[in-house]
């Protein structure tokens, strides 16, 4: 019996018997009630089942997606095809508001200037390919009574003039360009001069006002606006703001750089005037 006590099996037995009560006394201590034979189990074995467990779900879930493949692929391709249904909605829906945009604005140009005879809204089809004064061609022509050297606008501001007008489209010079020789004023003062592009502001996609007198009143953020002289355009449409102002290297003059009112280099849609009050179509460049 001593040789038993003594031996490496009595030893194992009473590792064993200490980590069973050890484990039992944990479970007391942490639960705060007696620990069941069932309970007791439980305790043990709960490493083992979640390991089972984690094993099962990944297994079910790999048998899952191999028994369904051909499932999620055609659900994939059907959620695909929606997804691409409702951006093509949304495009649709973001150029009808543009649009209705444009028509709200013309509209604005109408009741603002009742003298104005105005063009249905032009398309911009184009632009003219390796021209940095960024003239566009329209899709209307003489067709709609459009003819050449016709002012074009938009609700923002002035955009140029038509050039070669045929039936169904025409061409538009923008204020960007140095061929292009627009009288100007500003809105607040006397303050005037012409307004003539120039290839280093058309890159910026603005362009100059020149000429004007040596005795002026002209400061940054000024509005300009066409005056009737030439009856080329109609009195008072805007143009844009003055940007800076210089001393030209003749010494006799100053020139300022102009943000266009509007973005030339973004348009969708502009409007002809086909006729104003005091209009003069006798132009040549």
């Amino acid at each position: 019996m001593r040789d038993f006590f003594k031996s490496f099996r009595f030893k194992i037995f009473i590792a064993f018997l200490a980590f069973l009560i050890g484990i039992m006394i944990y479970a007391v201590t942490k639960g705060g009630y007696a620990v069941s034979g069932a309970s007791f189990i439980n305790t043990v074995t709960q490493p083992f089942k979640k390991v089972s467990n984690n094993i099962a779900i990944k297994v079910e879930t790999r048998l899952d997606k191999m028994s369904n493949a051909d499932d999620y692929y055609n659900e994939n391709q059907r959620l695909k095809k929606q997804i691409s249904e409702l951006n093509k909605q949304l495009t649709a829906y973001e150029d009808t508001k543009n649009q209705l945009e444009e028509l709200r604005k013309f509209i604005g140009i109408k009741e603002k200037n009742k003298d104005f005879i105005l063009s249905k809204p032009c398309n911009v089809t184009g632009y003219i390919a390796n021209d940095p004064f960024m003239s566009f061609t329209i899709d209307k022509g003489s067709d709609d009574e459009i003819k050449p050297y016709c002012p074009v606008v938009t609700g923002d501001g002035l955009i140029g003039i038509t050039i070669d007008v045929s039936a169904h489209s025409s061409t538009v010079r923008t204020l960007l360009s140095p061929d292009l020789s627009i009288a100007a004023v500003t809105s607040s003062s006397d303050n005037a001069g012409i307004i003539e592009g120039s290839i280093e502001q058309a890159v910026a996609g603005k362009t100059m006002l020149k000429l004007v007198p040596k005795e002026n009143s002209l400061k940054n953020g000024d509005l300009l606006v066409t005056t009737s002289t030439s009856g080329l355009f109609p009195k008072g449409y805007s143009i844009g703001t003055v940007e800076s102002i210089s001393l030209d290297t003749t010494g006799l003059s100053y020139s300022a750089v102009i943000q266009p009112s509007a973005k030339i280099d973004r348009l969708s849609s502009v409007m002809v005037i086909t006729d104003f009050n005091g209009k003069d179509n006798s132009y040549e460049n």
